[in-house]
């Protein structure tokens, strides 16, 4: 079953970390009430700089920063959009999406939207 996956990489301070994770926990739950079919969230625990490239510089993580890689999949794009609209008009996530409330730097967090292309 070919899915449809948004993916996220946010720099989070670790002393944040609990409040990024019930942000997260009350996202997630209000993802999967409108249709979902996973919404994972991962604290990097084996990320090591790159020569060119790697997620610590992504982000441009700072020494107090710990990066998290998330994705929330679906069974379509069209699915995704659908979901997607009813989420941002859901007004339980409203209360959360104030970036000044927001416990990482949303300017140095980055996302997109991918078809799946191998799915075992």
């Amino acid at each position: 079953m070919a899915r449809y996956v948004d993916g996220f990489v946010v720099p989070v301070p670790k002393d944040k970390l609990p409040a990024y994770r019930r942000m997260a926990q009350k996202a997630g739950k209000i993802w999967r009430e409108h249709g979902a079919l996973e919404y994972i969230e991962c604290v990097a625990d084996d990320v090591k700089p790159g020569k060119s490239t790697s997620f610590p510089q992504s982000v441009k993580l700072q020494e107090d920063e710990v990066v998290v890689f998330s994705w929330i999949a679906y069974t379509s794009r069209k699915q995704r959009d659908a979901i997607n609209a009813k989420v941002m008009a859901d007004p339980r996530l409203k209360s959360m999406m104030d970036p000044k409330a927001m416990p990482f730097d949303t300017q140095r967090m980055f996302f997109g939207g991918f078809k799946t292309l191998v799915e075992l």
